[in-house]
């Protein structure tokens, strides 16, 4: 139906005592959103599964949920893309999320008069004050998502890999994406510069400042980040030594100039080395059209660390056990951070290529990090391990209505 409804669990699930200390969207409404005319939704606190046929709209629904999250949300598409075919342009998300401080508001999207451009910016607001940007909602939610697809991030090209290790970062440091914005835009402008043929070298030598100083803090805060992700995994690594992991551990590099550089040196003299490498390099960065030194060049390498084998040449199958680790280690992470908080994890089309009991040490992971994790797929025998504690609703071109449990 696509006016309001309420799917609320029969029962409590086996993780819902300390609920109190847990996040979860209580209820989350579209408007004018890809294929949604209006819908509303109330869920319980307990894993959401999302049943349909390709193409009814469940990853639709994923991504309103994910633009509850500072960022661009999980297809990272223009915002005036969102809006439904036939709409006005405007497209609204909003949601009621318990918290472990009470009830929290949250609202976003975009004003018709505003969907003129691939480059506007969405409007949020946090119980019902207008905020300067999205970047606010990294101090009340955050999410964790795996889709399709990501499928190929590990042969796929590198800016993909530092797109995913940034999106971990601002989970932690809000401040990160200014950062990364004032790097990108001085890039921008020193190839422009490049490109006219300027030689005057004191019109670069402000922007490869900001460069140098923007581009150290990017590889310090990713070497961190790696650190901190690969030292979860060797923990869980601990844990699960008894027996084989049904999602391999990772091993974790960065590899880049500035990222080892920040690991040798003191960050002033790092700076200041890649400023004089930026100065040196005009000449050849003018030949190729482009900067070729920064962090933007960087990589973040995987390897499956039981085979020593680098993830790019593991089978599709190995590859795909290898995300799905290193996304729950990220969510692992996240919680640790946020005082046992665990981010609310989106996971599309998850089971389709899991077996039964890679899908069972999946579902296991959700109920060990005690989120309301939302989950899609086109089988519902897929999810028969979850039947007794999630919310489980049939999503078909634009309608939701919740399913009765099969006992």
């Amino acid at each position: 139906m696509s006016g309001g409804w309420r799917a609320v669990a029969d029962a409590p699930g086996p993780s819902e005592a300390a609920s109190a200390d847990r996040l979860s969207i209580e209820r989350i409404q579209l408007t004018n959103f890809r294929n949604y005319s209006t819908v509303t939704l109330t869920t319980s606190e307990r894993p959401v599964v999302l049943l349909g046929a390709n193409g009814a709209g469940k990853t639709n629904l994923l991504e309103a949920v994910s633009l509850l999250a500072p960022g661009q949300g999980l297809r990272r598409v223009p915002f005036p893309l969102l809006a439904r075919g036939g709409s006005a342009g405007d497209w609204a998300v909003a949601a009621r999320l318990r918290t472990p401080d009470g009830p929290l508001e949250i609202g976003t999207g975009l004003a018709a008069n505003a969907a003129t451009s691939d480059r506007v910016g969405r409007i949020v607001r946090i119980n019902g004050a207008a905020q300067s940007g999205s970047g606010a909602l990294a101090d009340y939610l955050e999410m964790v998502w795996l889709t399709p697809a990501m499928d190929g991030l590990f042969t796929g090209p590198a800016s993909e890999r530092r797109r995913f290790l940034d999106r971990l970062i601002l989970c932690f440091d809000p401040s990160y994406r200014t950062r990364i914005g004032h790097f990108d835009r001085a890039m921008a402008q020193r190839n422009r510069l490049l490109a006219d043929d300027v030689r005057d070298g004191s019109r670069f030598e402000g922007l490869e400042r900001i460069m140098a100083e923007t581009g150290t803090a990017i590889a310090a805060a990713r070497r961190e980040a790696v650190a901190q992700l690969a030292a979860t995994i060797a923990l869980r690594q601990g844990e699960d030594a008894a027996s084989p992991a049904p999602f391999p551990w990772a091993e974790l590099r960065l590899d880049g100039a500035l990222e080892q550089a920040v690991g040798e040196r003191p960050a002033v003299d790092v700076e200041d080395g890649y400023a004089r490498t930026l100065a040196e390099g005009r000449n050849r960065d003018r030949a190729a059209g482009r900067t070729l030194a920064g962090p933007h060049r960087s990589d973040f390498e995987v390897a499956h660390g039981a085979k020593a084998m680098p993830a790019r040449h593991c089978s599709t199958g190995e590859q795909k056990a290898l995300l799905i680790g290193l996304v729950l280690a990220h969510a692992t992470l996240i919680t640790q951070r946020r005082a046992g908080r665990a981010p609310i994890l989106l996971l599309d089309e998850i089971a389709a290529h899991l077996d039964t009991e890679r899908r069972a040490a999946l579902f296991a992971e959700i109920r060990r990090l005690g989120t309301q994790a939302w989950l899609t797929g086109t089988d519902r025998s897929a999810f028969a391990a979850l039947e007794a504690e999630a919310d489980f609703l049939g999503v078909d071109e634009g309608q939701i209505r919740p399913l009765p449990r099969h006992v």
